[in-house]
């Protein structure tokens, strides 16, 4: 691999990395906002087709049951509650527009993939902390530190691939980036 091609195609590869995580943000954000409607085709379906999964979990349905009470009574008595799950999607939205940095740049954005990295990390404490005081189970306290956990992963290659980057450009940034018309 020549010095020219291999850090065009470093930085290919890394915005496909970057784009798959961007990606998965928004579908994340996104599903916060029908988080009702969502519980309660969860909840039906536990009941209907996709009941070997029920019986494999025995205590999801009871669970999403809980949820579902609890969802719908807070959108039919107490809507603006649910105005702090649209505050979660925005979030994740947010987040997903910050990674367009290291997109354009990785080198001299590099810093974006640390702050996920770090956020990813929070998620642990979170909810071993929050989960027990809002009455979480622990099995779903397991799911949702596994976002935290399968989240870091693209972030750490697409890091370990910025810094064989920077290594190849001498750590200039924006030197393997493509230079937009009109730019200096």
């Amino acid at each position: 691999m020549n010095e020219t091609k291999g850090p065009q195609a470093l930085l290919r590869r890394i915005r496909v990395w970057l784009v798959v995580f961007i990606v998965c943000l928004v579908l994340s954000g996104a599903t916060a906002f029908p988080l009702v409607t969502e519980i309660r085709l969860i909840d039906e379906a536990l009941t209907s087709w996709a009941a070997p999964v029920a019986e494999t979990f025995p205590g999801l349905p009871e669970w999403i049951q809980r949820v579902r009470e609890g969802t719908d009574t807070a959108d039919s008595l107490h809507p603006f509650l649910l105005y702090g799950t649209d505050w979660l999607a925005f979030a994740h939205l947010v987040i997903a527009v910050a990674f367009y940095g290291p997109y354009r740049d990785p080198v001299r954005n590099i810093w974006v993939i640390e702050f996920g990295m770090i956020a990813c990390a929070g998620i642990i404490p979170l909810a071993l902390i929050c989960g027990p005081i809002r009455g979480i189970p622990f099995w779903w306290s397991v799911i949702d530190m596994s976002f935290g956990v399968f989240g870091v992963i693209p972030l750490l290659v697409v890091r370990r691939m910025i810094k064989r980057l920077e290594a190849l450009t001498g750590g200039a940034p924006g030197a393997a980036a493509p230079q937009s018309v009109g730019a200096p």
